[in-house]
């Protein structure tokens, strides 16, 4: 087998076995074996190692000798990892999955934004006004897509403007959810204006230095997420 062609391959049976596992069409229990799981994708041995090997660190499997590849229940599971949350909002759960989410986005964002009003660089400052006056062009345009990319990188930043490591860790997660609404269709086909300058106000607040108003706002804009949230399941 080329070795050019051994990532991808390992991707593409690690993403189908993970979705399959997270969204319970693989129920907890299931024992799976490697010698089926080749024929069935039509790849290596190796190839099929490599993926459990992941898909064991993840927690959503137990592979032992001579008995298989066990599938865990989700109280196993590194639900933290960006991976794992993508495969999860493939699911019939996605929308509860996303309130879950929401619900951690409310006890970190307000608290980073808080931090970055007396932390945030100059050029972080910079970036989160850049990231604003993107997302209200995209939102004008319509272009969906355009929107998420600059409000990934608001988060990210201001994640990274709190100056602690452990909430900057946490941007590929929210990065996730931003993108598991857009890439769902739950959220509105043109951005909510509110949104848009919710996120001027976090990013006036901490340029300010104001980290209550800052903290504030970002509390204003996972509430409008999760309104918008809830008004989607209801249609």
């Amino acid at each position: 087998m080329p070795t050019d062609r051994r990532p991808a391959l390992h991707a593409s049976v690690l993403d189908d076995l993970g979705r399959q596992v997270a969204t319970g069409e693989l129920a907890p229990g299931t024992v799976l074996r490697i010698d089926q799981l080749d024929e069935r994708y039509g790849v290596s041995r190796s190839v099929v190692r490599e993926a459990v090997r992941v898909l064991d660190s993840m927690g959503l499997v137990e592979a032992r000798k001579r008995v298989g590849v066990r599938v865990l229940p989700s109280t196993s599971w590194n639900v933290f990892d960006p991976r794992v949350i993508r495969w999860r909002l493939d699911g019939p759960g996605r929308e509860q999955q996303l309130l879950s989410l929401g619900d951690v986005r409310r006890g970190v964002e307000p608290v980073a934004a808080e931090l970055a009003a007396a932390r945030a660089t100059p050029d972080q400052c910079g970036a989160l006004m850049g990231a604003v006056m993107q997302m209200a062009v995209h939102a004008k345009s319509g272009d969906l897509e355009a929107y998420l990319v600059a409000d990934q990188l608001f988060h990210s930043t201001l994640l990274a403007a709190s100056g602690n490591e452990m909430l900057a860790a946490l941007s590929d997660v929210v990065g996730e959810v931003l993108a598991g609404r857009t890439h769902h269709d739950l959220m509105p086909t043109t951005p909510n204006p509110l949104a848009v300058r919710l996120h001027g106000d976090v990013a006036e607040a901490v340029q300010s230095g104001d980290g209550a108003a800052a903290a504030a706002a970002m509390q204003a804009i996972i509430t409008e997420a999760s309104d918008a949230l809830r008004d989607a399941e209801s249609q």
